[in-house]
C-alpha cells in the first residue's frame, strides 16, 4: 500500500507528535514551520515545541485528570511524553521539564528523522496540498487567520492568554525563602524541594494587592476584545475579582509550612525551577500584562525577591481556536474538507498535554483512513477519548478546555468529598483498562502487519 504524504503546517507540540507518529508508520511527511527564518512575539528560541508559557506538564497522579493523560499517552508511546521524561527537572507531585533541552530533543528527532521533511516557510494562506493538518496552535499568524476564517464560513474565536515573568536565582534571596512542596509531595528530597516559596504576612499580601491594581498595564490594542482563558488569568484580572482571590488561587499557603516560624504564612508567591540546573525560577501564576518596570518594580516587592534580576517579563499573546463541534467532524476533519485535519491548541484544547495527546490521536485516525478502515476514536471513558468528545459537541459558547474528569462520563461511587479520590481511582482505572481493550481491538481490525510502533502494548 502506498502511504500519501502528509502535509503538516506547524511544528509545536500538536505538529511535532503528529509528524513523528506519522513517520514512525511509514508515512512520508512535509513538516512547514516558521522556524528559524521568523518568529511569534511568544517566541525566543528557533528550536521546534517550543514551550512559550510554563515549563510545567502539571499533575503526574493518575488521581487527577492530566496525569491520566499523560498515562495514557506514555501507554501509546507518545514522543512528547518521552521527551518529557527525559528533560524533567524537580517539581514535586507535577511533572516539569527544562524547556531548552525539551525543546532541542524533539527538534533532533524531527529535523534527523528519514521519513520527515522539514520546510521552513512562513504559510500566510492553507496550502493545496492534501492530506493537510493545521496545527499551528494558539498563534497562528493573522493571514493564515484571516484565510482559514473566509474557508470555514465563519468567524474564529480569538481570546488572550498570559505568560509569567522568569527571575535568575541568583538573584533571590535564599535567606528569606523556603524550599518545599504542598503537603511536601515528590518521590525525592529534590522533588520535595522543588518549589522556593516566598512568604507574604497579612500586610505584605494586601499591599502587593493595592500595587497590583494600581500598576499601569500594557493597554489593549484597538482589535483586542480580551477573553482571557481562565486557567491562564493574569494576575490584575485574578485582583479585580476580590482582593482575595490571589490568597485563594497561585498564592494559596495551603500545605506549606515556614520552618523558620512553624507557622503557615497568610500568603506565597511560589518559584519553580525553570530548568534541570536551576538557574531559573518561574514566578507560578503570576502571569500578567503589566508594563515591564511595573512588573519589576512589584516583583521586588516580594520577600526574598528584592534584589530580582528578570531573565524574561511576563506578557499577553493572542490565541486563535476554532468552534470545532460546528466546523469539524468527530475525528478533527474539516467537514467541507475531509482531507483538512486539525490539530493542537486551535482546535480549542487547552495545554501542553492535550495539544500534544490531539496530535497522537489525529495521526492514530490518519492511519486508520490512509491503510482502509473506518477511524476509531479511544473509547469516551479514557482521558483522550473524553477531549476529543469535547471537541464534537455542539454548544452554544464553545470554549477551549484542560482535560477534566467532568468530560468522563461518571462511575459508581459514593457521595461526598472524601470518597473523590476513590472516585478518580476508578476512573483510571477503568480508563486504562478500556484504552488497553482499544488498542488490541485496533490492530487485530489492520489485516497487515502492524509498523513497529504499533505493535507495541499500552501499559497502565
Amino acid at each position: 500500500m502506498i502511504l500519501p504524504n502528509v502535509t503538516v503546517v506547524g511544528a509545536g507540540l500538536a505538529g511535532c507528535e503528529l509528524a513523528l507518529q506519522l513517520a514512525s508508520r511509514a508515512f512520508p511527511v512535509t513538516l512547514i514551520d516558521q522556524k528559524p527564518t521568523q518568529r511569534n512575539p511568544a517566541q525566543s528560541s528557533a528550536d521546534f515545541c517550543e514551550l512559550v508559557c510554563s515549563n510545567s506538564f502539571r499533575g503526574a497522579a493518575l488521581t487527577n485528570a492530566v496525569g491520566l493523560l499523560k498515562a495514557e499517552m506514555v501507554a501509546l508511546d507518545s514522543y512528547v511524553m518521552r521527551a518529557a521524561q527525559m528533560s524533567k527537572v524537580p517539581a514535586g507531585g507535577a511533572l516539569a521539564v527544562d524547556r531548552d533541552k525539551f525543546s532541542a530533543i524533539v527538534s533532533e528527532w524531527v529535523k534527523g528523522h528519514p521519513q520527515i521533511r522539514v520546510v521552513s516557510e512562513t504559510v500566510e494562506s492553507l496550502p493545496e496540498a492534501r492530506p493537510l493538518v493545521l496545527a499551528t496552535g494558539p498563534l497562528t499568524n493573522s493571514a493564515l487567520a484571516t484565510d482559514l476564517q473566509h474557508r470555514i464560513g465563519q468567524e474564529s474565536i480569538a481570546y488572550y492568554d498570559a505568560i509569567a515573568p522568569i527571575v535568575s536565582a541568583d538573584s533571590i534571596d535564599w535567606e528569606h525563602v523556603f524550599v518545599a512542596s504542598r503537603w511536601d509531595k515528590g518521590e525525592s528530597e529534590e522533588e520535595r524541594k522543588a518549589y522556593v516559596n516566598c512568604p507574604l504576612d497579612r500586610e505584605q499580601y494586601f499591599q502587593l494587592i493595592r500595587e497590583i491594581a494600581a500598576a499601569e498595564k500594557v493597554p489593549p490594542r484597538p482589535f483586542e476584545s480580551p477573553k482571557y482563558f481562565e486557567g491562564c488569568l493574569p494576575v490584575e484580572v485574578m485582583v479585580e475579582r476580590g482582593e482575595r482571590t490571589l490568597a485563594f488561587g497561585p498564592l494559596k499557603p495551603i500545605g506549606l509550612v515556614d520552618p523558620r516560624t512553624s507557622k503557615r504564612p497568610y500568603a506565597v508567591v511560589q518559584l519553580r525551577a525553570e530548568n534541570a540546573a536551576a538557574t531559573a525560577y518561574n514566578l507560578v501564576g503570576f502571569q500578567t500584562r503589566m508594563v515591564q518596570r511595573e512588573q519589576l518594580r512589584i516583583i521586588r516587592m516580594i520577600p526574598g525577591l528584592e534584589s530580582a534580576n528578570i531573565e524574561r517579563y511576563g506578557s499577553i499573546h493572542r490565541n486563535t481556536f476554532i468552534d470545532s463541534p460546528r466546523v469539524l467532524d468527530g475525528f478533527l476533519r474539516f467537514r467541507a474538507d475531509p482531507k483538512l485535519w486539525f490539530a493542537g491548541q486551535i482546535t480549542g484544547v487547552e495545554g501542553y498535554v492535550e495539544s500534544a495527546a490531539s496530535g497522537l490521536v489525529v495521526a492514530l485516525l490518519m492511519e486508520d483512513v490512509y491503510r482502509g478502515r473506518e477511524p476509531q476514536l479511544p473509547p469516551e471513558t479514557t482521558a483522550l477519548g473524553s477531549l476529543l468528545r469535547y471537541l464534537s459537541v455542539p454548544r452554544d459558547n464553545f470554549q477551549p478546555t484542560n482535560v477534566t474528569f467532568a468530560l468522563f462520563p461518571p462511575v459508581e461511587t459514593k457521595p461526598g468529598r472524601r470518597h473523590r479520590a476513590e472516585r478518580s481511582e476508578a476512573m483510571a482505572e477503568r480508563a486504562l483498562y478500556d484504552l488497553k481493550q482499544w488498542w488490541h481491538a485496533r490492530q487485530l481490525a489492520f489485516e497487515r502487519v502492524p509498523s513497529p510502533a504499533a505493535t507495541r502494548e499500552p501499559h497502565a
